[in-house]
């Protein structure tokens, strides 16, 4: 590392003002600080809290704990694909083809995002923001693996520019950018995110799979398609060939779905490991869960419609829940601030979610809507928070003084 840090220094004053490469100033800072923690903080006393721990670290980590749901879900992908095609493969060739056909979406996912965020640095004379290491690998894991890459490519532009540069960049942006790229991509393409062709890839992958047709049976929609297409009571939800789905199934993520939503046991591995290392709110995360029960528990009660009977758990273990709650709802930049507020903000989302996929028939999955709505109001609760707090301890000020 000394060599490395050594060539660094050598080459830095070409990227400086004055520099031969001086255009480029900011791609070589994010390339540098990428690297190396800065060496240089805040002077001021009292104001800043000193840290080796910069926002690049951060993100880092949470990259670090997005891992095992990425890596199962390319596995999956592979799996469905072996069994939409009755293809026996081996454990390493059913992952390759997984992650063979994600890793273009991951290219494409950061190409997109970085380019516009290094253009835009260049342009204002900024260090590049790094708020998009997280976001450019989140977007591939929450959009259906057979999005073609144009679609992809235009709804990232569109969030990074719209919902993020234009609000000042990262740490500003009211909504989470992985989501409003979801949500683009939703309203604006429907047929390529929802049905049940979607989930499941049944081509070949640079050269990989792809042998035949179909099996009998095979259906690609995802458990809670599946019940939003019945009609009175709470169907069997079956796997890809049609077999009874198991919560057990489920919970490990052997189910078509989004990349990195299908397995709870891996998303769960990196809850733990942000709420370790505190970067995520176990609040949020908390109340989210106890929000989305009490409203299954009370649509229960009525069991109108298919939707209505879904139990607390399987609304826990299908579609977008888990991740949503614990890598979307946290975004520190998005999410309430407040200790109370994060309380109020995860409940409020686990409440809106369950509403969402019981109420609108024609979307199964609430979870994007209800964080996004959240986000709106994230400020709002926030600042009833601070001022109930300030009510609270004037009312306390004045009760001193009489006495």
């Amino acid at each position: 590392m000394n060599a490395l840090r050594k060539q660094i220094d050598k080459i830095k004053p070409a990227f400086t003002k004055g520099g031969r490469f001086s255009a480029l100033e900011s791609v070589f800072d994010g390339f540098e600080t990428f690297l190396f923690v800065p060496n240089t903080t805040a002077k001021r006393r009292g104001a800043h809290v000193h840290d080796a721990i910069d926002s690049k670290r951060t993100m880092s980590v949470v990259i670090f704990a997005l891992l095992p749901a990425l890596l199962f879900g390319m596995y999956n992908v592979g799996l469905q694909h072996n069994t939409a095609l009755g293809i026996e493969g081996s454990f390493w060739s059913t992952f390759f083809y997984g992650f063979l056909s994600v890793l273009p979406q991951i290219v494409v996912s950061y190409a997109v995002g970085l380019g516009i965020e290094f253009i835009i640095a260049q342009i204002k004379h900024e260090e590049i923001q790094e708020g998009f290491l997280v976001t450019g690998i989140l977007i591939p894991m929450i959009i259906p693996v057979e999005t073609p890459l144009w679609m992809m490519a235009i709804a990232t532009a569109f969030a990074v520019i719209f919902a993020k540069e234009v609000f000042g960049g990262t740490g500003y942006n009211v909504f989470n950018v992985a989501l409003v790229t979801r949500a683009f991509l939703f309203f604006s393409y429907p047929a390529a995110m929802s049905g049940d062709k979607v989930w499941v890839r049944l081509s070949s992958t640079f050269g990989l799979g792809g042998e035949g047709a179909a099996v009998d049976g095979f259906s690609g929609a995802t458990p809670l398609g599946q019940i939003a297409a019945a009609k009175g009571m709470l169907p069997d939800v079956h796997n890809t060939l049609g077999q009874p789905l198991t919560d057990l199934d489920a919970f490990f993520g052997f189910l078509p779905g989004s990349v990195g939503e299908v397995s709870t046991l891996a998303i769960l591995i990196g809850a733990f490991i942000l709420i370790f290392t505190g970067i995520a709110s176990y609040k949020i995360m908390v109340s989210g869960v106890v929000g989305a029960i009490v409203m299954a528990l009370g649509f229960n009660a009525i069991g109108a419609t298919a939707a209505m009977q879904i139990t607390p758990l399987q609304h826990l273990l299908y579609g977008g829940f888990a991740f949503g709650i614990v890598f979307m709802a946290t975004d520190p930049v998005t999410a309430a601030r407040t200790e109370t507020g994060k309380w109020i903000y995860g409940f409020l989302i686990g409440i809106m979610v369950v509403f969402i996929r019981v109420l609108n028939a024609g979307y199964a999955e609430g979870m994007m809507l209800a964080i996004l709505l959240l986000n709106t109001f994230a400020p709002l609760i926030d600042y009833i928070v601070v001022e109930r707090n300030t009510q609270k301890r004037l009312a306390r000020l004045a009760s001193k003084a009489k006495n």
